[in-house]
C-alpha cells in the first residue's frame, strides 16, 4: 500500500518529528544525566555522540522513510521478506512504551490540577506514592483502579485519537502545530522565572561547572550515546514512520540536523530550568540538595516540594511546569501511535480511521493497568527492560542489517538527490562501524550488570514476567505477524528499494 497522505508543509514535519524527540526524558533524564557525568564536560561527548550515531541514523532513517514511503513492517519487507520481523518488533516496542507512557502524561495531567492548592501538602512523596497511586506492595499485587488517574488516561487517549483520526495533515500535523509552540513557551515562561530565584546561579554551576577528569571515563561516552540515542525517537520505527509522509522534494539532510538540534537545545533550557529550582531548593535547605534529582521522583515529588516553597506565583508556575511535562509526553505520546496505527494499516489494509478507533480501545484497555496500586512497579520495570534492551537491540540490529547487508551508499545518495547540505561517505563509517560498536558494548554491559543484579530489587519472578517474559513475547508475536500474508499488497510494490 503506497502511502497516499504527506506533510503539508516542511515546518509541520520538523514540528511533528521535534515533538516526537522531545519527551518526558528531555525534562528529567538529560539535566541529571549532565549533573553525574562531569557537568558542562559531559556537553564534549554528547555532541560527539550527536554527531557520529544520531544524526547520522536519524539520515538513515529519513531517508529510508522517505524511499519506502510506508511503514517500518513494508519497508524492512521490501529489502528483504526476511527483515519485516525486524520491522514488526519496532512496532511491538512502540505499542509497549504507549500503553505505560501514557500513565506519566496522566499524572502530569492530575499534577497541574493538584498545582493550584498545592494539595500534594508538606509531604509530596507520601502524596505522591500512597494518596495519588495508592502504590501497593509489588508488581503482582495490582489493588484497585484508581479513579483520577482513570480519568487523565482517558483524556490522553482521547487527544491521541483525535490525532490519528484525523491523519497527517488533519490530526498529527495540527495537534504537533499547536503542541510544540506552546510547549516551547511554556518552558521559556519556566525558564525565566527559574534562573531570578535565589540560589539559581547555583544549581546552574553546579549542572554546568565542568570535570574534565569525566572525559576519560568510557561509561561518561557510553551515557552520551545512550542519552542521544533516546533522546531523539530514533531506532524504534517513529522517524522512519513520519518521514514517510514527507513529499518527494524535502531536504532530508537538513531536516535532520534541524530536528536533532532543536531537542538537544530543548534538553538544554530543560536543564536550566529544572537545576535552576534545584538550586533555589539547596539554598532553601541551608546547603543541602534533594535526593531525587532524576526521574519520575524528580517530576512528581522534587518539583512539588519546591513549588510550594516558591516566593510568589506558586500555582502558576506549578500549572506551566506540569503542563510542559503534560504537552512534552502528549506530542511524544501520539508519534509513538501512529507507528502502530500505520503498521496495521499497511499490513492488512484497513481503513486508517477504523484502526484508529480499535487501536485506541485496545491499547486504551491496558494501560488501565498503569491506573492501578501496581502500576507504578510494572511501569518501572517494563520501561526499563524496554529501553535498554527493546529498543537498543532493535536499533543494532537495524544498523548492522543496513550498514552490512544492504547498499548504504543508495540511501546516502537518496538523501543527497534533494537536501542542500551533502554528505559524504563519513557517513557510511558511522552507520557501519561507530554506531554498532558503541551500542553492542553498552547491551553486553547492561546484560552483564542485569544477570548478577535483579533490576531495583523486584523479584527473580517479576524481572521474568515484565523484564525478558515481555521482551520474547515481543519477538514471538513480531515472527508471528509477519508470518501473515500482506493484504491489497501487489506483486509491483513488492520489489526491493
Amino acid at each position: 500500500m503506497e502511502n497516499k497522505q504527506q506533510w503539508g508543509s516542511r515546518l509541520g514535519f520538523i514540528l511533528a518529528a521535534v515533538g516526537s524527540a522531545i519527551g518526558l526524558g528531555n525534562i528529567w533524564r538529560f539535566p541529571y544525566m549532565v549533573y553525574e557525568n562531569g557537568g558542562g564536560a559531559f556537553l564534549i561527548p554528547y555532541f560527539v555522540a550527536l554527531l557520529t550515531a544520531g544524526i547520522p541514523i536519524m539520515i538513515m532513517e529519513f531517508s529510508l522513510g522517505h524511499k519506502s514511503r510506508v511503514g517500518a513492517p513494508l519497508t524492512f519487507y521490501r529489502i528483504n521478506k526476511k527483515w519485516e520481523i525486524l520491522g514488526w518488533v519496532q512496532t511491538g516496542v512502540s505499542a509497549v512504551i504507549a500503553v505505560y507512557y501514557v500513565a506519566v502524561v496522566a499524572w502530569s495531567f492530575s499534577y497541574m490540577g493538584f498545582s493550584l492548592s498545592s494539595a500534594w501538602g508538606s509531604e509530596p512523596a507520601d502524596f505522591f506514592l500512597n494518596d495519588y497511586l495508592a502504590i501497593s506492595s509489588g508488581p503482582f499485587e495490582l489493588g484497585g483502579l484508581q479513579p483520577a488517574i482513570l480519568l487523565t488516561i482517558v483524556i490522553a487517549w482521547f487527544f491521541n485519537f483525535l490525532a490519528s483520526y484525523g491523519g497527517v495533515q488533519k490530526g498529527l500535523e495540527r495537534a504537533n502545530k499547536i503542541l510544540m509552540p506552546v510547549l516551547i513557551l511554556m518552558l521559556l515562561v519556566v525558564v525565566a522565572r527559574a534562573v531570578t530565584l535565589p540560589g539559581a546561579v547555583h544549581g546552574l554551576e553546579i549542572l554546568f561547572k565542568p570535570d574534565f577528569s569525566k572525559i576519560l571515563d568510557p561509561q561518561v561516552w557510553i551515557a552520551a550515546y545512550g542519552q542521544i540515542f533516546f533522546s531523539l525517537s530514533i531506532a524504534f520505527a517513529i522517524m522512519l514512520t513520519y518521514s514517510s509522509y514527507l513529499p518527494k522534494k524535502s531536504d532530508i539532510v537538513n531536516n535532520a540536523f534541524m530536528t536533532a538540534l532543536l531537542n538537544c537545545g530543548f534538553s538544554i533550557l530543560a536543564g536550566i530550568a529544572i537545576f535552576s529550582i534545584i538550586g533555589f531548593m539547596e539554598y532553601q535547605a541551608g546547603g543541602t540538595l534533594p535526593e531525587k534529582m532524576a526521574g519520575v521522583f524528580l517530576a512528581f515529588v522534587t518539583l512539588p516540594s519546591a513549588i510550594t516553597q516558591l516566593p510568589g506565583l506558586n500555582a502558576l508556575i506549578g500549572v506551566l511546569l506540569f503542563l510542559t511535562l503534560a504537552f512534552a509526553g502528549l506530542s511524544s505520546f501520539i508519534s509513538i501511535n501512529e507507528v502502530v496505527v500505520r503498521s496495521i494499516v499497511d499490513k492488512f489494509n484497513i481503513p486508517r480511521r477504523k484502526v484508529s478507533v480499535y487501536y485506541t480501545l485496545i491499547a486504551g484497555a491496558v494501560s488501565l493497568l498503569f491506573a492501578t496500586g501496581a502500576g507504578l512497579h510494572i511501569l518501572d520495570m517494563v520501561d526499563y527492560y524496554i529501553n535498554n534492551y527493546g529498543i537498543v537491540l532493535a536499533g543494532l540490529v537495524e544498523v548492522i542489517l543496513l550498514g552490512w547487508f544492504f547498499k548504504l551508499s543508495s540511501l546516502r545518495e537518496h538523501a543527497n538527490l534533494t537536501s542542500d547540505f551533502k554528505i559524504g561517505k563519513w557517513w557510511d563509517v558511522m552507520i557501519k562501524f561507530v554506531t554498532p560498536l558503541v551500542l553492542g558494548i553498552n547491551s553486553i554491559l547492561k546484560f552483564i550488570n542485569d544477570v548478577q543484579n535483579n533490576y531495583s530489587g523486584y523479584s527473580t519472578a517479576a524481572q521474568f514476567v515484565f523484564g525478558w517474559g515481555l521482551l520474547a513475547a515481543l519477538i514471538v508475536t513480531a515472527v508471528l505477524i509477519a508470518r501473515t500474508k500482506w493484504s491489497g499488497l501487489t506483486a509491483q510494490s513488492e520489489g526491493g528499494l
